[in-house]
């Protein structure tokens, strides 16, 4: 028999491409009048690409922390839009 080739795994998608298919997909579920199985497949969806959306940013903060601890001249602060 021969042997299948091991698929590489796919590389996760960017940040901007995973937010705006999510903003798709919040859309669609807004729009109403869906089958119950496909909004839970949208909503199932919509959960992962939050998720991948989140780790994205977490480790962007993470790799500015590192950058500014380095510097040792800059303190890292939380971000905070209010502050202004």
């Amino acid at each position: 028999m021969p042997r299948k080739q091991e698929e590489e795994p796919k590389p996760a998608p960017g940040f901007e491409a995973s937010l705006d298919e999510l903003e798709k997909v919040t859309k669609e579920l807004e729009g109403g009048e869906l089958p119950l199985e496909r909004a839970l497949e949208l909503f199932e969806q919509g959960m992962k690409l939050s998720e991948t959306c989140r780790k994205q940013l977490e480790e962007a903060e993470t790799r500015v922390e590192i950058l500014l601890k380095k510097n040792d001249q800059v303190v890292a602060e939380p971000f905070q839009p209010d502050k202004a």
